[in-house]
């Protein structure tokens, strides 16, 4: 029987919090976004993945799509400046501002975004972008 597309979701969630290498994570994030493609959170989730693995312009392409559908999301917003600070394009402040201004209003966001960052230097020390994004948003 085949999951369902929040099953398989969360899984993939689980599986990430429970420390597996997040390489081994982005087929099944894939399949998640490729089953539902209107899924913001999917699509963070996959850019997110992408950038721990060294994959600047996949977890650019996946950031831009996580943005385009939901614009208020901080952390598809913080994927996508480090994704563009990755891959060397311009353009990143105002995704940082957005960013800054919807977790000003969002405690519940900003606690999330942040133990987000914090993850992501735990799991790749030297990530020298998201320790630039994330001094922007403190």
């Amino acid at each position: 029987m085949t999951q369902t597309v929040e099953a398989l979701f969360d899984e993939g969630i689980e599986r990430y919090k429970k420390g597996e290498d997040a390489a081994e994570l982005i087929p099944l994030f894939k399949e998640v976004c490729d089953r539902a493609p209107k899924s913001s959170a999917s699509w963070a989730c996959l850019a997110w993945l992408y950038l721990l693995t060294d994959k600047p312009n996949s977890g650019l392409k996946a950031a831009q799509k996580a943005v385009k559908l939901n614009p208020q999301d901080p952390q598809g917003r913080v994927n996508l400046a480090v994704a563009m600070l990755d891959a060397g394009k311009p353009g990143v402040r105002e995704h940082v501002e957005i960013a800054s201004q919807v977790m000003s209003v969002a405690d519940d966001l900003r606690t999330e975004v942040m133990q987000s960052i914090d993850d992501g230097l735990t799991r790749k020390p030297d990530w020298k972008s998201l320790a630039r994004v994330k001094q922007w948003l403190e």
